[in-house]
């Protein structure tokens, strides 16, 4: 009966370490995690690799060929002043800069492709509405949201100071202020996929930051194929 006993709180013992995550993953994210925690609407998701190592993608992301245009390679740089970045990156973003508010990743897609599912933490502001083809509230809610105000009138000697470079003029235009801009990493579908370099090349015409920016080219493809973790909306 001991033995028995001892042997049952042995075993509750382990599923207890194996739910609380300490037991190391065979599939980890890198060398030094097996997973990240984020936010992604209120709730904590546990971001990791699938652990069968036989699994396979399946579906719209397993194919290789797509018609050019509109569905071409895109190049590794949006632009010149934006960085590129990969998914030990996002890793890094997701646990830091998301969880904290102090960036936002964004599944810059149409919505009936976020409805489909999307990496967690993302926010989906597809990439029409920063070319302005939501309207005017539609780009003004959403630069809200990312940290950027509307200017109203502002006055000869506020403008000449902006000039000088003091009061963050270098971070202004006649329409925005990108002074409190947060730190943004966008992606759309993959390689293939052209709708976050448009959203990256609209906010920069718009005057975000560009070192505020960044391009995450691989998207849910090279996401999926990694077998890193989904959520549906």
């Amino acid at each position: 009966m001991k033995f028995g006993m001892k042997c049952r709180y042995l075993l509750l013992g382990v599923l207890a370490i194996m739910s609380n995550g300490v037991l190391a993953l065979d599939v980890k994210l890198d060398a030094n995690r097996d997973y990240v925690e984020t936010l992604h609407e209120g709730r904590v998701v546990k971001v990791q690799r699938i652990q069968d190592t036989s699994h396979k993608v399946t579906g719209s992301f397993a194919r290789t060929s797509r018609k050019c245009p509109p569905f071409c390679i895109q190049p590794t740089h949006v632009d010149p002043s934006v960085a590129t970045v990969t998914e030990v990156d996002i890793f890094d973003f997701l646990e830091n800069d998301v969880v904290t508010g102090t960036g936002v990743l964004i599944d810059a897609r149409l919505p009936s492709w976020y409805k489909k599912g999307t990496i967690p933490g993302s926010v989906n502001i597809p990439f029409t509405v920063f070319e302005e083809e939501g309207g005017e509230q539609a780009l003004t809610d959403a630069l809200y949201r990312l940290g950027v105000r509307k200017r109203g009138e502002t006055g000869a000697f506020t403008r000449m100071l902006e000039s000088w470079g003091f009061l963050n003029g270098d971070l202004k235009n006649d329409q925005w202020d990108f002074s409190q801009a947060k730190r943004l990493i966008l992606w759309c579908n993959g390689p293939w996929c052209g709708q976050s370099p448009r959203a990256i090349r609209a906010l920069l015409k718009l005057g975000y930051p560009a070192d505020r920016l960044h391009y995450y080219r691989g998207g849910m493809q090279l996401w999926q194929i990694l077998g890193l973790t989904t959520v549906e909306p």
